[in-house]
């Protein structure tokens, strides 16, 4: 893999990180992290340091939220089918 020193600038610091990942995809991964900051500082306010720090746990609480829901609405569905899968079978059954 080919690494490349990447300039991002998160919470209006600049950071120099060196990644085989594509550009693009880490600058809007980078801005994803700097509206997590800019909701965590106040307005007007310069973030400290610890604002990246918040802004990764917050991120890091909303994937493990999102996971659940995955997983919640994946074991759903697949009881779901298992009950239609089984209505079916029965009306299989019956017709022969």
């Amino acid at each position: 893999m080919d690494t490349r020193p990447v300039q991002l600038r998160i919470g209006g610091q600049s950071y120099k990180v060196v990644s085989s990942a594509d550009e693009d995809e880490l600058q809007r991964l980078a801005d994803a992290v700097s509206a997590k900051v800019a909701e965590l500082t106040p307005r007007g306010k310069a973030a400290p340091a610890q604002a990246v720090l918040l802004a990764a746990i917050a991120l890091a609480h909303e994937l493990e939220e999102e996971r659940k829901r995955r997983l919640t609405v994946e074991r759903r569905a697949r009881d779901m089918l298992r009950r239609v899968l089984v209505r079916i079978d029965d009306a299989l059954d019956t017709e022969s």
